[in-house]
C-alpha cells in the first residue's frame, strides 16, 4: 500500500497522529541541532576558560563572553561579570545560572512526552472505531457465509491506526530518553566546571585579601 493508502485505510485518527508525528519530528530535529551545536563547543570553552582564570580573570570574564550564545558560556560568565564578589556570592551565581540554563535545556521534553502518551491512545481508538464498523455490519444470518469475507480485511485496516500510533510513540520515546541522556551528562558538566572554577576564584580571594588586609 502507498502512504496515500494507509491513511485512507487508517480511518480519521491518522490525521491527529500525522499532526503528532510533525509536532514531534520538528522538536527532534530541533533539539538535534542544539545538542550538536552544545556538544562541539562546550569542552573547548570550558578549558579556555579555566586555562585564562589561572592567569588573568578579565581574560577569562572576555572569553566567556564570547561564548554567551552556548548555555556554558553564559552559565560561566554570569560570576564572572561580578565586581568584587566574595565566594559564596560568587558560588551561588554559579548555581543559579546553572539552574536557569538546565531548565532551558529541558524545552521541547514535554511536547515529546505528550506525544509519545497521545499517540498510543489515538492509535487504539482508531482500531476501536474500525472494528465497531466493522462488526456493526455483519448481520447474525451471514456469519460463516462469503459476505463476512470483507470484515477480515477490515479489521486489519483497523489496526492499521495501532500500529501507526506505536511507531510515533516508539520513535518520539528513543529521541525523548537519549535527549535525557544529555541533559544528566550536562549535569556533571556543569557542577564539574563549576566546581574548578569557584575553586580558581576562592583562591585568588585568599591571595587579594592577603595582599590587601
Amino acid at each position: 500500500m502507498s502512504v496515500v493508502e494507509i491513511f485512507q485505510k487508517g480511518g480519521a485518527t491518522m490525521l491527529p497522529l500525522l499532526f503528532l508525528s510533525i509536532l514531534a519530528l520538528s522538536v527532534i530535529i530541533e533539539r538535534v541541532w542544539f545538542w550538536t551545536s552544545v556538544l562541539l563547543k562546550e569542552r573547548e570553552i570550558v578549558n579556555r576558560v579555566l586555562d585564562a582564570a589561572r592567569r588573568d580573570w578579565g581574560a577569562a570574564k572576555e572569553i566567556a563572553q564570547q561564548a554567551h550564545e552556548q548555555p556554558i558560556g553564559r552559565f560561566l560568565y554570569n560570576p564572572l561579570q561580578l565586581e568584587n564578589a566574595d565566594p559564596e556570592m560568587f558560588r551561588l551565581a554559579l548555581e543559579t545560572t546553572a539552574d536557569e540554563e538546565l531548565s532551558s535545556m529541558r524545552r521541547g521534553d514535554k511536547v515529546l512526552e505528550a506525544v509519545i502518551a497521545l499517540s498510543p491512545l489515538l492509535g487504539l481508538l482508531g482500531t476501536v472505531i474500525g472494528l465497531i464498523i466493522s462488526l456493526g455490519s455483519i448481520r447474525l444470518g451471514d456469519i460463516g457465509t462469503a459476505s463476512t469475507a470483507g470484515v477480515t480485511a477490515g479489521i486489519g485496516e483497523a489496526l492499521i491506526s495501532t500500529a501507526a500510533g506505536l511507531i510515533v510513540a516508539i520513535l518520539s520515546l528513543i529521541f525523548y530518553r537519549l535527549f535525557q541522556g544529555l541533559l544528566f551528562n550536562q549535569v556533571k558538566i556543569f557542577r564539574k566546571a563549576g566546581n574548578d572554577l569557584e575553586l580558581l576564584y576562592r583562591q585568588y580571594w585568599i591571595d587579594q585579601r592577603s595582599k590587601h588586609p
